[in-house]
């Protein structure tokens, strides 16, 4: 499949992006705020236009490469769960939201994808901005559909839920099916990180793969103005700590060949992921750069969408506007 544009906004460190490229389609402009973000695409794709600024104080008259285009995405930052809404700055990513489909308007894409947490979809605290897209998007000539994928049904190492907004113009998305699972078995964090754990010779790294055998827990990225480089909340720690994982802190290098692993001591025995192997249960490839220090690197990683699931959704928006 080739021919098919897209403008994607809060890109982070190009999951979506990359898996939308690896569907056919061909980025036109790429827009995120953060330094570490927009230095991390350029890493990776010499010959993307990348343009760092706000969502909500982009002007697409400055930026011509903008209109007529296929495709309009997002991967925008996860709004804040029920349990956190009322911290000071949870209404920050629901305005992103809302500025995503007002953008529709200027740009006039074919299509439109939102992903963001599976709530958005079901959700009664989200009942409101379900209704104001709905009003937009019809008034712009879209029909649409809310789904809920988990990226693990796609070969992704993590139990990642994701709400989706599909919606494309009505002459083409009678065509439009949701994307079904790719794969049969889940693959497992010690399956995805074997290779990854003997690189340095760690001696456990077998046993310790062949007792990972489920899927990753949810990784969080966290917000700027609050805490470091963890794998989430005190569950997800839990989920971690039965997979032989210190989820405290990431570690700085992979263990060599002196680390003894026992988490029969707790945390000490443990073994400590790193953020470029944060970066492969996202399915990013291995030779992805994720640039910046390592809060940043891997705040990055862990707002991303995983690469697989932006391939699937844009083969799906792809074969209906090819119908």
């Amino acid at each position: 499949m080739s021919g098919l544009t897209f403008v994607d906004v809060c890109s982070g460190a190009g999951g979506l992006a990359l898996g939308l490229e690896r569907a056919g389609f061909e980025p036109r402009l790429l827009i995120d705020e953060d330094d570490d973000a927009c230095r991390t695409l350029r890493a990776n794709r010499q010959h993307w236009n990348v343009l760092r600024a706000d969502l909500l104080d982009f002007d697409p008259s400055e930026h011509p490469e903008s209109y007529d285009v296929d495709l309009l995405s997002a991967g925008l930052p996860r709004v804040k769960s029920n349990a956190t809404a009322g911290r000071a700055e949870s209404g920050e990513e629901e305005g992103l939201l809302r500025a995503a489909v007002y953008l529709a308007h200027a740009v006039g894409p074919r299509a439109l994808l939102l992903e963001n947490v599976p709530s958005l979809v079901d959700s009664d605290r989200f009942r409101g901005f379900r209704e104001f897209a709905r009003a937009e998007l019809e008034h712009l000539g879209y029909e649409f559909s809310w789904f809920i994928l988990n990226a693990a049904d796609f070969g992704v190492p993590q139990d990642r839920r994701q709400g989706v907004l599909v919606a494309i113009k009505k002459q083409w998305f009678p065509a439009f099916r949701p994307p079904s699972p790719t794969v049969v078995d889940h693959v497992s964090v010690g399956e995805a990180l074997a290779a990854s754990m003997r690189s340095r010779g760690w001696r456990d790294a077998d046993r310790w793969a062949a007792q990972a055998t489920t899927v990753a827990p949810t990784l969080v990225g966290g917000s700027k103005s609050r805490g470091g480089a963890d794998l989430g909340p005190t569950g997800s720690k839990r989920q971690w700590e039965r997979l032989g994982v210190n989820a405290h802190s990431l570690g700085d290098e992979i263990p060599g060949p002196d680390f003894e692993w026992a988490p029969e001591l707790g945390r000490q025995g443990m073994v400590k992921l790193t953020v470029d192997q944060a970066a492969l249960l996202q399915s990013f490839p291995p030779d992805w750069e994720i640039t910046g220090r390592k809060t940043a690197r891997y705040r990055q990683v862990g707002h991303a969408s995983p690469p697989p699931v932006g391939e699937a959704l844009g083969r799906a928006i792809a074969d209906a506007l090819r119908s």
